[in-house]
């Protein structure tokens, strides 16, 4: 038991740093009926070129389980919560400038649940982008978080 914890902890450290270099976007706002993807924001400053905005997109991470776990996920922004499961979070998110190039990397980190024999194991994790599953740890069976690099 002690050396899932300890795994959990390691894997929780790790994802945390490795989406620590994700993107925070102050505004990125739902998409105006009828613009172009390309379409450029009014006003700013002299010289300053228009932020490009990429298709608007609805991500969908799910933990699922019984009881409670600590749960870690980055979409627009890096969480870590204490969380009752089953657990779903939806973020409208769009991206922008440079981010439409490389895209940007969604995760979800799922804790630890109690699996059929008792052991510990990770929690069954999936992400869906547009409704369509994009991501999962094959129902906890994989240690390995659930990821996802959202490119338009």
């Amino acid at each position: 038991m002690r050396r899932t914890t300890t795994l959990t902890i390691g894997m929780l450290v790790a994802a945390v740093l490795l989406t620590g270099c994700g993107s925070e976007k102050k505004d990125a706002g739902p998409a105006k009926a009828g613009g172009s993807p390309s379409a450029s924001s009014s006003g700013g400053s002299k010289g300053s070129a228009p932020d490009k905005k990429g298709l608007p997109h609805q991500v969908v991470f799910e933990v699922g389980g019984t009881g409670a776990a600590q749960v870690m996920w980055s979409g627009n922004t890096n969480h870590f919560e204490q969380v009752t499961l089953p657990w779903t979070k939806t973020e409208p998110m769009q991206l922008v400038d440079a981010e439409l190039k490389v895209g940007i990397t969604v995760s979800v980190v799922p804790g630890s649940v109690k699996g059929p024999d008792g052991m510990f194991m990770p929690a069954p994790c999936t992400i869906k982008v547009d409704g369509k599953q994009v991501a999962d740890n094959q129902d906890g069976k994989s240690a390995e978080p659930c990821t996802y690099k959202l490119k338009d």
